[in-house]
């Protein structure tokens, strides 16, 4: 079951046709409710992981990626994201011309520009190397 946050995020990111979920570790909620509204998702993170079904899945490493997992990616996005991982994922989503949208841990700020979009319990980032946050549709 989905709460308040998680179905506005779910709702945000169901804008996107295709998405790719950052470190998707044992959250699955997001990913399994994007796919249940037939958008093409799929997770990665560094370690082999379960998902749900409709969920692909790609054992991959935002710090040295392999692009072409993400080359037909709309967004990717990731849920409480260390500010050690913001620059390589924003240099991956400049790189594969996608959107990038993420949640921190608890009192963490970006450490890239972003432009905030305040979600019931939480603040959407979203950033993308190469263009203002405020050029970004959500």
């Amino acid at each position: 079951m989905l709460d308040d946050t998680r179905r506005a995020l779910v709702a945000r990111l169901s804008r996107f046709d295709s998405v790719v979920e950052l470190g998707i570790g044992r959250r699955t909620s997001v990913a399994q409710a994007l796919a249940v509204r037939g958008r093409d998702v799929t997770a990665t993170d560094i370690r082999e992981r379960s998902v749900p079904t409709g969920v692909s899945f790609a054992c991959d490493d935002v710090t040295a990626p392999d692009h072409e997992l993400y080359a037909d990616a709309d967004a990717l996005y990731a849920l409480n994201w260390p500010p050690e991982l913001h620059r390589p994922a924003v240099e991956l989503a400049d790189a594969v011309d996608a959107t990038f949208l993420f949640t921190t841990l608890g009192g963490d700020q970006p450490v890239v520009p972003v432009r905030r979009i305040t979600v019931p319990g939480e603040t959407l980032y979203i950033a993308r190397g190469g263009v203002r946050p405020d050029e970004v549709s959500p």
